[in-house]
């Protein structure tokens, strides 16, 4: 897909062109576009969404609601730590986001719905079984009018670190995109193919000739443009698009252009050296990857939203999955691998957001396809529990410094309302959209519609 950018008017436009139908493009096909540009341009927010998903569903009370006046077999394994809310506390590994409580939100009162290992609610029913940002990208188009960036990516480990292990696709696919439409699929850096190569920007010969000649058969349109007068400017934006192909995303991709201590400030590697991770879970792989790269996906992702990409999923392998059996440590060990890398790589992604002045522009989503059961077994680990799990969100112009629900007194149940999937869908696309503006968008399936408006966004955010 060619996407052409036009900044005449007092609107920005976008004109998308399929290689095999270009030729058969009419002037007046061409307006139609333009007018269904403009009403998608009114429609988008131009917000950012990342969601870190924390595969293997995280405890609900080592992470937000530690619960320390219950039973030693409930409370949080890891002890508390206040926040700067009074009154509240977090888990005990999280000392950093508790003294930025002011800039998030927790939900205490999320339900996922059941127990299984999934990739809910990135990708499940209630998202047309597609990931969320291919829902965004089917809207507004693969890639970003102006830079030319992927409106959607997926960011596993081998996306920073080429010695991290391939993301599996054991409990669903996150690239998935239901009956939107391949072309909609989220774009995946470090999975190798075509595209990954175009972003480094080592194109063969014969890829860059079939650039030329997809824009080359632009000029077929130049007869019906000059008699209409629309052809002024228009071989400038054939240029533009061009350069963009070429050129305009490959920077996004490369972290070496950050300042140092902003790769400092980002870099979790250090705090779990392989050798300080035991070697007794099978999962010590997965441990192992997921401190290398956390904070640099974060990074990237940062890179990404600036550049025009309007939907990061972010996970790093199955790692929350606490049983204390053969495969998983339980909750006191594994928060000392999970929790302290999250805390410490969420919080600098929250504060490069506000020096950068875009804490408004991007929401953070955090959470799992599950929680905890309220007690820890015999083993010391907690087993798994669709009835309550942990729910953090910061930034994208939402209110901050929230507790939104209560628990039970044995952070089992909701004692409040209960907030669910499409609740968590609902605030995302209240965020990248105008829903109201969205149904005057000529040619959004149906179902998006219906996606959007299936249920409330979590009441205190919006």
């Amino acid at each position: 897909m060619l996407t052409l950018y036009d900044t005449r008017g007092t609107r920005r436009s976008f004109l998308r062109v399929g290689g095999l139908t270009l030729g058969g493009l009419s002037l007046l096909d061409w307006l139609s576009v333009r007018a269904e540009a403009a009403s998608v341009r009114e429609a988008v927010t131009d917000k950012s969404v990342v969601f870190l998903f924390m595969h293997g569903g995280p405890s609900q009370v080592e992470t937000f609601d530690p619960k320390m006046t219950a039973p030693s077999n409930i409370r949080s394994a890891t002890g508390e730590v206040a926040t700067r809310i009074p009154g509240i506390t977090f888990g005990g590994t999280f000392p950093r986001l508790a003294a930025m409580a002011d800039r998030v939100s927790v939900v205490r009162s999320f339900v996922t719905g059941d127990g299984r290992h999934d990739i809910k609610p990135i990708v499940c029913k209630d998202t047309l079984n597609a990931n969320l940002g291919s829902v965004y990208a089917r809207v507004v188009g693969a890639n970003h009018p102006v830079t030319g960036m992927p409106t959607t990516a997926a960011l596993f480990p081998q996306a920073v670190d080429p010695t991290t292990r391939p993301t599996t696709m054991q409990f669903g696919k996150f690239t998935a995109t239901g009956s939107l439409g391949a072309v909609y699929a989220p774009f995946v850096p470090g999975a190798g193919g075509d595209l990954q190569q175009d972003m480094k920007l080592k194109l063969p010969m014969n890829r860059l000739d079939d650039r030329r000649r997809l824009l080359a058969t632009l000029d077929r349109l130049r007869a019906a443009l000059d008699r209409s007068g629309a052809w002024e400017g228009f071989d400038r934006l054939r240029e533009q698009a061009f350069d963009t192909i070429l050129a305009g995303v490959a920077d996004a991709f490369d972290l070496s252009k950050e300042p140092e201590s902003v790769l400092r400030r980002y870099d979790t590697a250090p705090l779990w050296p392989p050798d300080q991770i035991s070697k007794r879970w099978n999962n010590y792989n997965n441990y192992v990857d997921n401190a290398k790269s956390l904070g640099k996906l974060l990074l990237l992702a940062r890179r990404l939203c600036e550049r025009g990409c309007r939907f990061v999923t972010i996970t790093t392998n199955f790692v929350w999955d606490m049983h204390a059996d053969q495969n998983n440590a339980g909750v006191e060990e594994g928060m000392r691998y999970m929790g302290e890398p999250f805390d410490w790589a969420v919080s600098a992604f929250l504060e490069d957001l506000e020096a950068r002045g875009l804490s408004d522009d991007i929401l953070l989503v955090c959470c799992g396809e599950m929680g905890r059961t309220p007690k820890i077994n015999n083993r010391g680990g907690r087993d798994h529990w669709g009835n309550l799990a942990p729910l953090l969100l910061a930034g994208g112009g939402l209110k901050m410094g929230r507790v939104i629900g209560q628990s039970s007194r044995d952070a089992g149940e909701p004692a409040s309302e209960p907030y669910r999937i499409p609740n968590l869908v609902s605030t995302i696309l209240h965020t990248l959209f105008d829903v109201g503006r969205l149904r005057l968008v000529p040619r959004v399936p149906n179902e998006i519609l219906r996606l959007a408006s299936a249920a409330e966004p979590i009441d205190g955010l919006v």
